[in-house]
C-alpha cells in the first residue's frame, strides 16, 4: 500500500492514558484533509447503506437516545446515566432492546445509532474504540442467522462497490488498492465457529480462553491472516448478552456472530438470533447477573409477545476505517472522543 500524505494539521499529538497517539485540537483535526476525505467516504457508505436496506424492504426508524435502561454491554464498557425528571436513565450504549420492541409494529428496520460506551481507558490504544460511535442496527422479525448474515455480507457488499464507484479518487488518495476488496466485492466469505477460531489461535500460540469472546489481539492475528471478511459463529453462552438465543439443540452455544473484516480491521458486524419467549428471556438474565426488575417496560412487552428475529449490528466508523484504511476511528470521526480521554 502506498504512503499517505499526512498534513500538519492531521498529526496526532502524544498523550493518551497508554502513550497512544490523540487527536490533535479539534480545530485542526476538523481542517485536516484526511479527515474531509474520510467524510466522503462515511457520506457515501450511508448513502449506499439506506439505499440497500431499503430496496429490500426496511424502515428507517430514528433511535431513542435515552432509556430507564439499555444493553449491559461486556468488557469493562459502562453505559452514562442522566437524571430523566428525577428518574435515573441511560444513554442507549445500544438500542438492540428497543429494536426487538419495535418488531411489534415494523417487521423489517434499521436505525443509524448513535451509541455511547464509556470504554476502559486502555482500549485507546487499539485503535478500534471511542467513548461515542455510530451503528447501522438492523433486526428482521422472523429471520434465523443465516437471513441476517445474508443480509450483512450483502450490505458490506454494496457499500464497498458502491464507494469505489463514486469516489475512488478519493480512496486511491489514502493509499486504497481495489484489489484488496476484490472478495469483498463478490461476497466470498469465509466462515469457521468459535471453538475452531479458538484452536487457531493455540496453534499460533495465542492463549485464547474458549469460554469468552475473542480478545482483541487474537481478532486482530485472525484478521491479518484473512483475505477476505470471514464470519465467527457460535460464541459460548456467557460470553454475550442475555437477548443471544442459545441454540435449543446445543446448550450452552449461541446462535450468533461476528463479521471480522480482513487485513487486521478486526469486528465490523456482530449479530445474533434473539430469545423472544419471556421465561427464557428472564432465567439468562438472572443468569447473566442482571436484575429483571430494571427491564420491566421490556419484559412487560415481552410477556404480551416480541415476535422472534435476528439482527446486528454494523459499526459506522469502523467500516469508515475498513473503506479508508486509516490506523484509528478517532481518525474517521469529526468529533472523536477516545477512552480516557478528555475531549469537547
Amino acid at each position: 500500500m502506498q504512503q499517505r500524505d499526512v498534513t500538519q494539521a492531521d498529526a496526532p499529538t502524544e498523550g493518551g492514558p497508554t502513550g497512544v497517539p490523540v487527536p490533535p485540537p479539534l480545530g485542526e483535526h476538523l481542517r485536516s484533509p484526511r479527515l474531509r476525505a474520510a467524510m466522503v467516504v462515511q457520506q457515501e457508505a450511508l448513502y449506499a447503506a439506506r439505499e440497500f436496506l431499503r430496496e429490500r424492504g426496511f424502515t428507517e426508524l430514528l433511535p431513542p437516545l435515552v432509556g430507564p435502561v439499555t444493553d449491559p454491554g461486556g468488557r469493562g464498557a459502562k453505559a452514562l446515566d442522566v437524571d430523566y425528571y428525577g428518574q435515573p436513565y441511560k444513554l442507549m450504549t445500544s438500542a438492540i432492546l428497543y429494536k426487538q420492541a419495535s418488531l411489534r409494529g415494523f417487521g423489517k428496520l434499521f436505525y443509524i445509532a448513535p451509541n455511547v460506551r464509556v470504554e476502559p481507558p486502555e482500549t485507546a490504544g487499539t485503535g478500534r474504540h471511542l467513548v461515542e460511535f455510530h451503528q447501522i442496527d438492523v433486526e428482521m422479525a422472523g429471520a434465523s442467522r443465516d437471513d441476517v448474515q445474508e443480509i450483512a455480507a450483502g450490505l458490506l457488499s454494496r457499500v464497498v462497490a458502491h464507494v469505489w464507484r463514486t469516489v475512488p479518487d478519493v480512496l486511491r488518495g489514502l493509499g486504497r488498492d481495489e484489489l484488496d476488496f476484490a472478495e469483498t466485492l463478490d461476497g466470498k466469505f469465509d466462515g469457521c465457529t468459535h471453538e475452531e477460531a479458538v484452536a487457531r489461535l493455540a496453534g499460533r500460540g495465542h492463549r485464547q480462553s474458549p469460554d469468552a469472546e475473542i480478545d482483541w489481539a487474537g481478532e486482530k492475528l485472525l484478521s491479518l491472516e484473512a483475505d477476505r471478511p470471514f464470519f465467527i459463529n457460535d460464541y459460548p453462552k456467557g460470553s454475550r448478552g442475555f437477548y443471544d438465543r442459545e441454540d435449543p439443540e446445543r446448550p450452552g452455544v449461541l446462535r450468533n456472530f461476528d463479521l471480522i473484516a480482513h487485513g487486521g480491521y478486526g469486528e465490523l458486524v456482530s449479530g445474533s438470533e434473539r430469545e423472544a419467549d419471556y421465561a427464557t428471556i428472564v432465567t439468562r438474565m438472572r443468569e447473566s447477573g442482571e436484575n429483571p426488575a430494571k427491564y420491566a417496560w421490556y419484559l412487560d412487552m415481552a410477556r404480551e409477545g416480541i415476535p422472534a428475529s435476528a439482527g446486528f449490528g454494523m459499526g459506522v466508523q469502523r467500516l469508515v476505517r475498513f473503506l479508508t484504511g486509516l490506523d484509528a476511528l478517532w481518525q474517521v470521526s469529526a468529533y472523536p472522543k477516545l477512552p480516557g480521554v478528555i475531549a469537547p
